[in-house]
């Protein structure tokens, strides 16, 4: 699956927003650009994904770019309860869902789906508490098939 989205449509996005696409952004950009949609990835990655491309990008420059783009909703800053924040870049438009994870608590595997069943919940609370939801994220931790798999074996 590829992003729907250029370099050019975030540079407009962060003009919008009254931000210049720097040099650093658009590296850092490019590598979320570059990779599947199913990918979410820490400063850390950034950066050695940057490395691997011979950036001259810093750690410290990858973090101090990651939380304004996030901030932006240009990049969904995503945590998976391990103490670590991870980015994806966002493909939603405003008037859609986030897609919801299955994160495994042995391998840390992060799983997707886009199975939405709360829409009802969403409106009944939406509707006893005067309450405008936006949108809302679903996270299940547990384990996966080859984890549980192992897990027997042993």
């Amino acid at each position: 699956m590829t992003n729907k989205f250029s370099i050019e449509d975030l540079r407009k996005l962060l003009q919008e927003k009254d931000y210049k696409m720097t040099e650093q952004r658009r590296e850092i950009l490019q590598v979320f650009l570059d990779q599947p949609n199913d990918h979410h990835l820490s400063a850390e990655d950034v950066h050695d994904i940057l490395r691997k491309q011979r950036s001259e990008i810093g750690l410290a420059t990858v973090y101090r770019s990651l939380e304004p783009l996030s901030s932006l909703n240009i990049l969904l800053k995503i945590e998976f309860g391990d103490g670590c924040s991870r980015y994806e870049l966002n493909t939603t438009s405003p008037d859609s869902h986030r897609h919801h994870h299955l994160i495994c608590m042995k391998c840390h595997k992060v799983i997707e789906f886009d199975e939405d069943k709360l829409d009802e919940l969403e409106a009944e609370i939406a509707n006893k508490s005067g309450f405008e939801i936006l949108n809302h994220e679903v996270k299940f931790f547990g384990y996966c098939k080859e984890c549980r798999i192992s897990a027997q074996d042993q």
